[in-house]
């Protein structure tokens, strides 16, 4: 990462609060590993610097917006990719427990072999899918699950609120669009044992693009229905 890059992040990380500074060698060897292994396999379209910056590191450092996470937290992310947002979030927070749970192998390998060049030692890589894991011993073992979600929120919190206990929270990154999601989700919320606790829209520090947290608290146990077979929540969205 150039001097530039890392000036970017630092601005960045001000902007949300952060003070990057001790982080800053983790962050450019993350970048160097991202960049090395973007360059066999498809990890990630963004390959740009300002891009991987700013919507990878920066973007995922966005969840910290929410002051939920607590010292001590078992934190899943679910459909991690690249390791996004956990590897930032196990970067500047030691103090959290993180899982990232990626269903494609070659992005969980990656995710592995970033944990162990980034001695990270609050984070490990599972390769698997939601579906099945919520269906094992870690059914409602996490405090909180994140997700950068791609799928609707039906969707991702049929594979995301089965994880978590009763209490937790699921924090989903979305763009503005999700506002048109909240009516319609309140019954597949209400079938899986949680509520819409509530919105925080924000700006991407710099490139000021526009981006809403979306909180959902796990009010009671998900029924043992819950999430159907791999595949199923997303070909057919509970309503």
């Amino acid at each position: 990462m150039s001097p530039e890059g890392t000036q970017l992040l630092l601005k960045a990380g001000r902007e949300l609060g952060l003070d990057l500074g001790p982080h800053i060698p983790r962050f450019v060897r993350l970048y160097q590993m991202l960049v090395e292994a973007n360059r066999r396999m498809n990890l990630t379209a963004i390959r740009d610097e300002r891009g991987i910056v700013l919507k990878h590191f920066v973007d995922s450092l966005t969840c910290l917006l929410y002051p939920g996470f607590a010292d001590g937290a078992e934190v899943v992310d679910v459909g991690t990719g690249a390791g996004f947002p956990g590897l930032p979030l196990a970067i500047v927070r030691p103090g959290l427990r993180l899982c990232l749970l990626e269903a494609t192998q070659k992005k969980a390998r990656f995710v592995a072999s970033a944990i162990e060049g980034l001695g990270l030692d609050n984070a490990e890589a599972l390769w698997g899918r939601a579906e099945e894991l919520a269906r094992g011993v870690k059914r409602e073992t996490y405090h909180a699950a994140v997700v950068r979600a791609v799928a609707s929120l039906p969707v991702v919190a049929e594979l995301a609120l089965p994880l978590v206990r009763v209490g937790g929270f699921v924090l989903l990154q979305k763009g503005p669009e999700v506002e048109g999601e909240l009516g319609r989700s309140k019954g597949a919320l209400e079938k899986l044992g949680g509520a819409l606790e509530g919105v925080l829209p924000l700006s991407l520090p710099v490139g000021g693009e526009a981006r809403r947290l979306v909180v959902l608290r796990k009010r009671r146990p998900t029924p043992e229905e819950y999430p159907r077979k791999a595949g199923v929540p997303a070909k057919n969205p509970l309503s």
